[in-house]
């Protein structure tokens, strides 16, 4: 078998301007973790069901990851035979693009993400999180 040749390429990294500094995130979660605590735990976090049947959500948190900024629920396996008592699940994602410019999407059934917004501003994607249907835990 024959030696293969070895080649250079250009591989550029992630555009600088994407990163997010510390003053943004910090915002970021703030304004976030209070959506969370005045809309949407009230909707979407319910007392445990008598007789559960199926999962239900027990809380809901955020979470950085590299430059995406994630909307987590946590939900209980109330069954005997379950793997483990809880779980988390990713159901919204804010992808920093720019300075002050998120791009949102939404968790679909098949395990992908898919974009619905580009290039919206923090309280654009947090309104959209609140109101749309797409962004549910």
């Amino acid at each position: 078998m024959a030696k293969q040749k070895k080649t250079w390429v250009y591989s550029p990294g992630l555009d600088p301007r994407a990163r997010a500094s510390d003053a943004l995130k910090a915002e970021v979660e703030r304004k976030a973790n209070e959506l969370i605590g005045t809309a949407l735990t009230p909707k979407y976090v319910q007392p445990p069901p008598q007789n559960p049947k199926f999962n239900y959500v027990t809380g809901l948190s955020t979470k950085w990851h590299g430059r995406y900024f994630y909307f987590v629920a946590t939900y209980a396996c109330p069954f005997p035979d379950a793997a483990s008592p809880t779980f988390e699940v990713n159901f919204a994602r804010l992808e920093h693009t720019t300075v002050g410019r998120f791009n949102l999407a939404y968790l679909r059934h098949t395990g992908k993400w898919h974009q619905l917004f580009a290039g919206l501003t923090l309280d654009e994607c947090l309104k959209s999180v609140r109101d749309d249907p797409w962004f549910q835990p």
